[in-house]
């Protein structure tokens, strides 16, 4: 995280206009007084060793060496440096709801946006806490393992949305066992689970969850977001309301029985979240109740100074301003360095590169200090640092590409995924291109999910034709593919098993029948016609195809769990 430590000193930049002004009147009143003493074309020939622009260049280097001191007073700082300290507190782990039934407006600006400010002003009371934050919907994965890293914290909140999640509904169950596991394994230290959603728990399974997560030691607090009389869900950038299967629109409303009781098996207590503080202090006085320990926490300082960098480029422009002369050097007046416009244009611009370069710096800080993390195996703090370059450079693909790498390496399998997707639009290289599909190919192979593994290693094999990993890989789904195939054809549900068998009985009538009917036309016409057999024959093939088609659809559809809600 950037930032500057005291901004109160850019009201000095106020100075520079203020130079600029003085400086073109200076000039103006001087070239108005050379006028008097004759024509200014016979003037400039009778001083030919004074330039018209060095003067001009050396006070606007002046003015970029005093715009970079007034940055250097303002102390710019980066979070980069790690500290270890000791302190005494407890464990608190934050699972939010971010289904899309977090979107209801029923408080202001809306659910979701009222938990983060909840969050965040819970993280600002926090000292010598260690937090984690996990977050939920039909499915659940860590966001920030536990640590105490506040600034960390808060840039993780800032990000969470409900297209995270690929799959949709509410499954608290899930996030509470998830969260009992996230803890250190120190004992005698105080651990929270703090609990924000809606209440509307259709996975079900919570009490017992939370109840095993009491008996573990821990503690679980609700908080219930949104009102009871319900409010409906709207969707993103469409202006309209989520309908369920029906075609009505769903109306979210807070199940307050519900998080009381998941409150009550988990030993915490219920609290009401609405438009005020008085949840916010509940909470606190909630906490405050837990068992504090000393322990060893990393820290990311975000008090790394970074002026040194500002400093030596201000004591540059200083240097270059003193080795620019007013007059021509008559050994190398031959040599005009600011004889044109052009020139003068050109240098300008050159600084202005220089400047860009040192700016976007930081954020391959961020990332070669991610790498150094990776290798070692500090797949979370990697993360962290990685992160961080994503917050300072949205546009770097390398950033998000490292970052997917990461979470990864977590099995944080969907947030991965994203990462990728977003690092492939936007890299140019197509190398890294295809590595960004190759990675994505393997989460949905591991998933089990071929077909679209089969896409990605087709994209990624389209960028970069000689990786023989992924053509390998592709060739083993398709396998894999087929097998899954063969063995959903015989692992079909009790009731097509059934109907095959009735409809066995019935051909097998049906065959019985026929050749009766048969005898008796044999009885009847001692010959069959040549045309009659082949009609016969004909419409028997083609029953029998219809027959193989039907079984073919059946077998295709994909046994996945049926989300009936997806709010």
């Amino acid at each position: 995280m950037f930032r500057f430590a005291d901004p109160i000193y850019f009201y000095l930049l106020v100075l520079i206009p203020v130079l600029a002004l003085i400086r073109f009147l200076t000039y103006r009143n001087q070239k108005k007084r050379l006028r008097k003493f004759g024509d200014p074309r016979l003037l400039r020939e009778l001083m030919p060793d004074v330039s018209r622009f060095r003067p001009s260049v050396k006070f606007w280097i002046l003015q970029g060496a005093l715009a970079l001191l007034v940055v250097m007073l303002a102390r710019p700082q980066f979070g980069t440096k790690i500290n270890h300290e000791q302190r005494t507190g407890i464990e608190t782990i934050i699972a939010m709801d971010i289904s899309n039934s977090m979107l209801a407006e029923d408080i202001v600006p809306s659910r979701l946006d009222r938990s983060k400010m909840m969050v965040e002003n819970l993280v600002d009371h926090f000292t010598n806490d260690k937090i984690g934050l996990i977050v939920f919907a039909g499915d659940a994965f860590v966001q920030l393992p536990i640590t105490s890293d506040y600034v960390s914290a808060k840039m993780f909140l800032s990000s969470i949305d409900p297209s995270m999640m690929a799959t949709q509904g509410t499954d608290i169950a899930r996030a509470i066992d998830m969260a009992s596991h996230s803890f250190t394994q120190e004992e005698g230290i105080g651990k929270a689970i703090i609990v924000i959603t809606d209440g509307e728990d259709h996975e079900g399974g919570a009490l017992e969850a939370a109840k095993a997560a009491k008996d573990a030691g821990m503690r679980v607090y609700v908080l219930g977001v949104g009102s009871t009389n319900g409010a409906p869900i709207p969707i993103p950038g469409t202006g309209d309301y989520m309908k369920d299967n029906t075609g009505n629109t769903v109306m979210s409303a807070l199940n307050e029985d519900m998080c009381r009781q998941v409150a009550q098996a988990g030993g915490g207590a219920y609290i009401h979240v609405e438009n005020n503080s008085a949840a916010q202090d509940q909470l606190d006085n909630e906490l405050d109740k837990l068992a504090k320990k000393e322990t060893t926490s990393t820290v990311y300082s975000e008090f790394d100074e970074q002026f040194q960098a500002v400093a030596i480029l201000a004591l540059l422009l200083l240097i270059l301003e003193i080795c620019i002369f007013d007059r021509r050097n008559p050994l190398i007046k031959r040599l005009s360095l600011f004889g044109s416009r052009k020139k003068t244009v050109a240098t300008l611009l050159l600084l202005m590169v220089a400047s860009t370069v040192c700016a976007q710096t930081s954020d391959r800080q961020f990332i070669r200090e991610g790498n150094k993390q990776f290798r070692l195996g500090q797949y979370d703090k990697a993360e962290v640092s990685y992160r961080k370059a994503v917050e300072k450079n949205p546009k770097n693909p390398q950033a998000a590409y490292n970052l997917g790498n990461a979470l990864l390496a977590q099995k944080k399998d969907s947030a991965a995924v994203q990462q990728f997707e977003q690092a492939a639009r936007m890299e140019t290289n197509p190398l890294r291109k295809s590595a960004a599909y190759h990675n994505m190919g393997v989460i949905c192979q591991t998933h089990k999910m071929y077909g679209e593994a089969i896409e990605a290693y087709k994209s990624a094999l389209r960028l970069n034709p000689n990786d023989d990993e992924t053509r390998y890989n592709l060739v083993l789904c398709k396998h894999q593919k087929q097998k899954q195939d063969q063995k959903q054809q015989q692992n079909q549900p009790n009731k097509d098993d059934q109907k095959k068998d009735d409809q066995k009985k019935d051909d097998q009538k049906d065959q019985k029948q026929d050749k009766k009917d048969d005898k008796q036309q044999q009885q009847q016409k001692p010959q069959m016609s040549k045309d009659n057999a082949e009609q016969l024959l004909n419409a028997a093939i083609q029953n029998e195809k219809m027959t193989q088609d039907k079984m073919k659809k059946q077998q295709q559809q994909p046994q996945r769990r049926n989300v009936l809600k997806n709010w």
